[in-house]
């Protein structure tokens, strides 16, 4: 199973899910408004992409918080604030992938099927 990790007002994430329900994959949709994603589940996203990768740092909440002048741990910040994240998060099994990138979603649909 897929599993999108976005918001529902992202127009990057409402494209993810169109995209998988258009191929007939089945898919799990995490609203990070909602509920953030546990230490276990971040430590497993980094594994598949850089920390660096998974904030957003053109995002309305990076500049908000004011972190492009002050110094953070990535990993404390993403767990504090899910908001931080790059949106979409697409993941299928161990491998991932951050924000828009629906060459990389075609190969984890053909792994699902």
């Amino acid at each position: 199973m897929i599993q999108i990790f976005g918001t529902r007002k992202c127009p990057d994430t409402r494209k993810a899910e169109r995209f998988f329900r258009e191929r007939g994959v089945a898919i799990q949709v995490i609203d990070l408004r909602e509920k953030g994603v546990s230490p276990g589940e971040l430590r497993s996203l980094a594994r598949a992409v850089p920390l660096s990768e998974l904030i957003d740092t053109e995002g309305k909440e990076y500049e908000r918080l004011n972190l492009r002048y002050i110094r953070h741990n990535v990993e404390e910040m993403l767990l504090a604030h899910p908001l931080l994240f790059r949106t979409p998060i697409v993941r299928s099994g161990p491998r991932a992938a951050a924000g828009y990138h629906p060459e990389i979603w075609q190969t984890f649909a053909e792994a699902e099927k």
